[in-house]
């Protein structure tokens, strides 16, 4: 028995009619009679009355006729379905994302995906390092990595998605929050609160070298992984501290940002695995026209 059969019967038990229902699957009757024959035999039941004026199901018929139903609606499903997740409309994606991103990017970001893929499973990890996120890509805990650059994307693909500078967040009684612009050399005698070191932290080397290149190293009073420890840290007067600009966007009571004159910039990058699903490059492509996009369109 094969599909074939199903659809030949199906049509018959529809139809009532041999005729009609050869008519239908555009096929010459004595075919399709000795088909349905064919299926009878196989199945050692008559599924079909026969008389000269009418073809009628048996009991047997009627049920063989509802299970036939289900099944081709089953293979109809399979059909439809493995041409989405073929075309990238269904999957699963995991989209991890650097600490400074988390916050300003990720909530409007991840709203933007589930409303625009519906189909799609996706789960969103925020608060990550870049080089961590590196790792996770290559082992396959992650699939697509929004990170800063540079980064060791050896075996992967990447594409740059937008520039920002930094900003200073300071403690909200702090003197330099009387100008609305700062210089770097500004915060030479300040502690620091940092991201952490060891080339851990693309942001660290960035704002480690922007210091060094105005002619001083940051004071370093403590190391943290997550932007809003960080920021917690600042608003607890504790240290000064350099992020991206989009940082703004996480508000905390007790932190103040300033802009920086000829402020440094840091790149933002989305990474992914060569041979990713469909469904992984249709999100990388959404990502690249949302965020590096027009920016009425960006969230």
């Amino acid at each position: 028995m094969d599909l074939r059969q199903l659809r030949y019967f199906v049509a018959v038990a529809e139809e009532c009619h041999f005729g009609r229902a050869a008519q239908r699957l555009h096929m010459a009757q004595p075919p399709l009679s000795q088909a349905i024959r064919r299926l009878e035999e196989d199945l050692g039941v008559e599924l079909l009355e026969r008389t000269t004026r009418r073809v009628a199901l048996t009991p047997a018929g009627e049920r063989y006729l509802e299970r036939a139903h289900a099944i081709l609606a089953d293979v109809e499903a399979a059909n439809r379905e493995a041409t989405r997740v073929a075309a990238g409309e269904v999957g699963r994606v995991v989209l991890g994302v650097v600490g400074s991103v988390t916050y300003a990017l990720l909530p409007s970001l991840a709203r933007r995906l589930r409303e625009e893929f519906p189909d799609i499973d996706f789960e969103f990890t925020g608060e990550m390092l870049t080089p961590d996120l590196m790792t996770s890509l290559r082992d396959g805990t992650v699939d697509i990595a929004l990170m800063r650059t540079p980064a060791d994307t050896r075996g992967l693909l990447a594409r740059a998605l937008r520039s920002e500078p930094l900003i200073a967040a300071l403690p909200a009684a702090h003197p330099l929050t009387a100008d609305d612009v700062i210089d770097l050399e500004d915060l030479r005698d300040e502690p620091f609160v940092t991201y952490p070191s060891q080339h851990r932290s693309v942001l660290y080397d960035t704002v480690l070298t922007a210091c060094q290149a105005r002619g001083f190293s940051p004071r370093q009073v403590a190391q943290v992984a997550q932007t809003s420890t960080l920021l917690v840290f600042v608003a607890a007067g504790i240290g000064v501290t350099a992020l991206p600009a989009s940082s703004r966007r996480l508000r905390l009571e007790g932190v103040e940002f300033r802009e920086i004159a000829k402020a440094p910039t840091v790149e933002l990058a989305v990474a992914w695995r060569p041979g990713a699903s469909a469904s992984t490059q249709r999100v990388v492509d959404r990502i690249t026209a949302l965020v590096a996009g027009d920016a009425s369109d960006a969230p």
